[in-house]
């Protein structure tokens, strides 16, 4: 295996804080940092993206996946089900991508907050079900807060970026009302809702019919004019995909447009960061880092990383020196540990002569729940804890639709397959569940040492393996939302034939807690042995919950540079 090429870095001037990133949780950050005035230097291995290239096609964008390229590509993880295993490429796709903005540019801009059980999991689950119901091997943790203690930072991070929803008890159109199991909160979205979607009414009725309480999923994304810019056209092209009008609410065009207004942020963009150094008392004191084919070390007072989950934890496993061998901030053997991946049940629903109209509308025009989320529901006698949010939803883009909307009695090819797509290939549609599942002892992350990117460092390897408790929770959502197709109309369900394991949703790595010798960085987000070395994102989140990790990364984010902000 190559080894990194060492060379002589030149010095450049020194700067107060280095961001190690600048996507969904660095952008948040150097709102806050530069708004303070602390002087600021970001350094993004991507590029500042124009919105020009932001064209609607699924080809180009999902298919071949232009986002990814060209550093994410080439260091997507290796993947093995245990220790015993030789890991290989992912069966699964890893890969999110580099530039400003980060995956804030191309996500479907779901922004919803944790219940206020994720915070608490291992208590609240040994109080109401006793300690026996935590499944053997699991290493899930509470947080060493409660929601409340972040719910201030969930409500500021939403007014920042912009999201547009229904706080609960606030009624909306079509008798929408907001979430009911949503936790308290200190006041109301910014925007009205996305407008409903035909399917999303007709999910939302059937969602009711079974007793379950539906809403429209919070957004980023302009329900109206806001911030300068329009609302969004509906277009069917959000997931996957910049917004070419400027209506979704990426980090990009929100929290660094406004850092760089006060003068105090420097980019640097297609730069690389090699490692992160300390100095002889054991504090972080800069980052190297390749940009141009020439190496640069950036002296800080402080440095925040937030990458992704995955380069998280690289930098610090690479970054290793005489004091800390292992890894930087990995004396206690934590970095890499409690690794979580989300599970994305899904079930597929056929309404003969229907025309859902799936190929228009946005992912939060249709029907969420959050029912089945959490312990929103009793767990007695399930044989699994926690459960997801389900949604169903329209943005169903035609080559998806085309392959993953073809039940299991048809073949897939040829003349049967045309025939079914020209006569029912609008009337089928998935809906699916973001499943919270739990951190593990055997589920790690560490450098892989067979493989290594092309600049000679190894790439991560991840260990995986699917427990009892998450495939019978699985289970559980999967006939919930064959229930919920049936009512909703769907003559016929099937599901995907195998458990769907969502690696772009992944957690731990460098978690958070007061005890250092089971975590990383304690309740601020910085390292409890290296104190002016941050961390963002969710690798230092205890547990993943049942929705996406964004706004609560950004809320969290929002937390960790605040109380920076008062110590440089």
């Amino acid at each position: 295996m190559a080894e990194p090429v060492s060379v002589a870095a030149e010095r450049r001037p020194g700067c107060d804080v280095v961001l190690v990133g600048l996507g969904a949780t660095g952008g948040a950050a150097a709102e806050v940092l530069t708004a303070q005035g602390a002087e600021v230097v970001a350094i993004e291995a991507g590029p500042r993206l124009d919105g020009v290239r932001w064209v609607p096609d699924e080809l180009h964008a999902s298919v071949h996946n232009w986002l990814a390229e060209p550093k994410a590509a080439h260091e997507e993880p290796t993947w093995r089900g245990s220790a015993a295993e030789a890991a290989a490429p992912s069966p699964r796709s890893l890969v999110m991508m580099n530039g400003v903005g980060g995956a804030s540019v191309h996500y479907e801009a779901l922004s919803a907050r944790l219940c206020p059980w994720n915070f608490e999991v291992r208590s609240a689950t040994a109080r109401r079900y006793g300690p026996g119901a935590i499944p053997a091997g699991s290493t899930v943790a509470d947080w060493p807060f409660g929601y409340d203690e972040l719910e201030p930072y969930y409500g500021r991070a939403e007014q920042l970026l912009g999201v547009a929803g229904l706080a609960a008890g606030q009624a909306g159109p079509d008798g929408l009302t907001g979430d009911p199991f949503e936790g308290r909160r200190s006041g109301a979205y910014p925007m009205p809702p996305l407008r409903p979607h035909g399917w999303g009414r007709v999910a939302s009725a059937a969602a009711r019919r079974l007793g379950w309480h539906p809403f429209p999923a919070p957004a980023a994304i302009n329900s109206v004019p806001h911030d300068g810019r329009p609302a969004c056209t509906y277009c069917g092209f959000c997931t996957g995909h910049g917004c070419y009008v400027g209506a979704k609410n990426s980090a990009d065009v929100t929290f660094v447009r406004r850092a760089e207004r006060t003068g105090r942020i420097r980019i640097e963009t297609l730069a690389r960061v090699l490692r992160i150094e300390i100095d002889g008392r054991g504090l972080a004191c800069g980052v190297t880092f390749l940009q141009d084919g020439r190496a640069f070390f950036q002296p800080a007072r402080a440095i925040l990383v937030g990458t992704f989950v995955f380069e998280n934890v690289r930098l610090l496993l690479t970054s290793a020196s005489r004091a800390f061998p292992a890894g930087l901030a990995n004396n206690s053997g934590q970095v890499g540990r409690h690794f979580i991946a989300h599970l994305t049940p899904q079930v597929w629903g056929w309404f003969p002569g229907w025309d859902l109209n799936l190929l228009n509308g946005q992912w939060e025009q249709g029907a969420s729940c959050n029912d089945l989320n959490a312990d929103n529901f009793d767990h007695a006698g399930l044989g699994f804890i926690s459960g997801g949010m389900i949604s169903a939803y329209p943005e169903a883009k035609p080559i998806s639709l085309a392959s993953g909307g073809v039940p299991p009695w048809i073949r897939q090819w040829g003349a049967e397959w045309k025939a079914w797509l020209r006569e029912h290939g609008r009337s089928v549609t998935p809906v699916s569940a973001q499943l919270d599942a739990l951190a593990y002892q055997d589920n790690v992350l560490d450098l892989d040492p067979a493989r290594a990117d092309p600049a000679g460092i190894r790439v991560i390897r991840i260990t995986h393996r699917l427990h009892d408790n998450e495939q019978r929770a699985y289970a559980f959502l999967q006939e919930q939302m064959s229930r919920w197709l049936r009512e909703a109309g769907a003559a016929r369900t099937w599901t995907p034939p195998a458990i769907r394991v969502e690696g772009r949703h992944a957690y731990g790595g460098t978690r958070m807690g007061d005890d250092p010798a089971t975590s990383v960085v304690d309740a601020w987000g910085y390292c409890h042995e290296v104190p002016n070395l941050g961390m963002l994102g969710a690798s230092t989140f205890p547990t993943a919950g049942g929705v996406n990790p964004t706004l609560t990364a950004q809320a969290v984010a929002l937390r960790t540079a605040g109380h920076l902000a008062t110590l440089v």
